[in-house]
């Protein structure tokens, strides 16, 4: 029947497209169900994929202004061309989705172009029609969420779907959340010349990441110029011609202030998207913070229906939902499939960059895990001096017993490509003196992962 398949895949972010190349290449029949005009979810359009181009050519405009002449490049006057910036911006977008439109043609799969609502087990409606399937995924990713009583307009006060459309560089922006998102987006209007300040409730920013990483943030995008308001809590917005005007108290309670800014990006976090998905009606549960609640093999109470990505419980990464895709089609295809939480990376790329994977030192001494530390700075390492960049370290912690590596914690150039390594030794169960006896190239930023490796046995060589 033509519109009958194996599998329905409802959003076509990095989990849904890639969850239905992998069930088409595994024989399956495959449909998948987006409303927007272009494949590749909220990471494509106007998340991972935008952001990182704006991130990569603002990083370009301020070495020009502020690092060439320090390594002898002298650039005379130096514009801004942010029209071309958002041009460059859009062209990699249209690029990255118009490839998933093709992998979808190479493998056959059937794109459904709407808002896709369960109707019951086994049946998807699209529009006006009705479409059949042995198994039905979710992948509806996740929405931004605001605070109470501020409404984002997209104009004055953005998320970061705005904050990737500015038609100009604001004067001043304030920046609600100091974590990825917001740090990252700061970082983009800071280099084009806007003054940032970041309000955060927390008594430091990136929550979640380890303590000594998070303070050696702190410091050094203080240094690049933002400013930080700490422990402190947005309580009211008032928009007006000149701009926005913030009601910031402490977080403990106390006397309130105003903040002003041209442009507030909100940056507090997101929420599963299940909006119009006829979860009620079919009886699919949902946890306490509207999840989808699915089993180890991402199945939900209803047989036959199957969630993946931001929808569901874990953090809130491309990668993982894409991982999740993977897995789940091979379920469905009758093989085996495995994912290990503790082991997805998380990075912010921001510059320097920041990647974590596993335990953090408070996790293991919260859990009275007994372990051992080694740490290696990018100032002692070859490579980076050479590129003028030797902010940051490598921290590498391994169990005091078996010397297995629980988790590893970076700020650096190019950490998020670093952490790679980590991964997969931590995969295979390897430990420090794994990378510790693995041969490195020199000179390379790669180096100061095993010198890291080393100090765990309090060996390194270059310190």
């Amino acid at each position: 029947m033509a519109n009958s398949f194996d599998v329905i895949v409802i959003g076509a972010g990095p989990g849904g497209y890639v969850a239905a190349i992998r069930c088409a290449q595994l024989g399956m029949s495959v449909a998948c169900v987006e409303k927007r005009k272009t494949l590749g979810g909220t990471c494509l359009n106007v998340g991972c994929i935008p952001s990182k181009a704006l991130l990569h050519s603002s990083e370009k405009y301020e070495d020009a202004k502020e690092h060439f002449s320090g390594i002898g490049i002298k650039t005379g006057k130096l514009e801004l061309d942010l029209k071309s910036m958002m041009t460059f911006k859009d062209g990699v977008v249209d690029t990255n989705v118009k490839g998933i439109d093709y992998l979808f043609k190479k493998n056959k799969i059937t794109r459904l172009e709407g808002t896709g609502e369960i109707t019951a087990p086994g049946t998807v409606r699209v529009g006006k029609e009705n479409y059949s399937a042995k198994n039905i995924i979710i992948a509806t990713g996740s929405d931004v969420i605001s605070l109470p009583g501020i409404t984002i307009d997209e104009k004055q006060i953005v998320s970061s779907t705005g904050a990737l459309e500015l038609g100009s560089v604001p004067k001043s922006l304030i920046v609600i959340g100091g974590g990825v998102i917001g740090l990252e987006l700061g970082t983009v209007w800071r280099r084009l010349g806007a003054s940032v300040t970041v309000v955060e409730y927390l008594d430091n920013i990136l929550p979640g990441m380890d303590g000594e990483i998070r303070k050696e943030a702190l410091k050094i995008f203080k240094k690049q110029g933002i400013t930080f308001k700490l422990s402190s809590k947005v309580t009211g917005a008032k928009t007006s011609k000149k701009g926005v005007d913030l009601t910031v108290e402490p977080a403990a309670g106390g006397k309130a202030e105003t903040l002003s800014a041209e442009v507030v990006l909100m940056s507090i976090g997101r929420k599963a998207y299940t909006d119009g998905l006829g979860l009620d009606a079919v009886g699919v549960t949902r946890d306490e913070r509207g999840r989808i609640a699915v089993d180890a093999h991402f199945e939900t109470n209803v047989k036959g229906i199957y969630a993946i990505g931001d929808v569901i419980a874990g953090p809130m990464l491309a990668h993982k939902a894409e991982d999740e895709g993977v897995i789940l089609a091979e379920i469905l295809a009758g093989q085996s499939g495995h994912i290990d939480y503790n082991l997805i990376p998380g990075v912010v790329y921001t510059w320097p960059e920041v990647a974590n994977v596993g335990q953090t030192e408070e996790q293991l001494k919260e859990a009275g895990v007994d372990y051992k530390a080694g740490k290696f700075p990018f100032l002692a390492n070859g490579r980076a001096r050479a590129m003028g960049m030797t902010d940051g370290f490598v921290k590498i912690l391994s169990c005091s017993k078996t010397d297995r590596v629980l988790g590893a914690h970076m700020i650096g150039p190019n950490v998020g490509e670093l952490m790679a390594e980590v991964v997969s030794v931590m995969e295979f169960q390897g430990t420090a003196e794994d990378i510790a006896r693995t041969c490195h190239s020199h000179p390379t930023l790669s180096e100061v992962v095993k010198e890291a490796a080393l100090a765990v046995h309090k060996r390194p060589i270059h310190i």
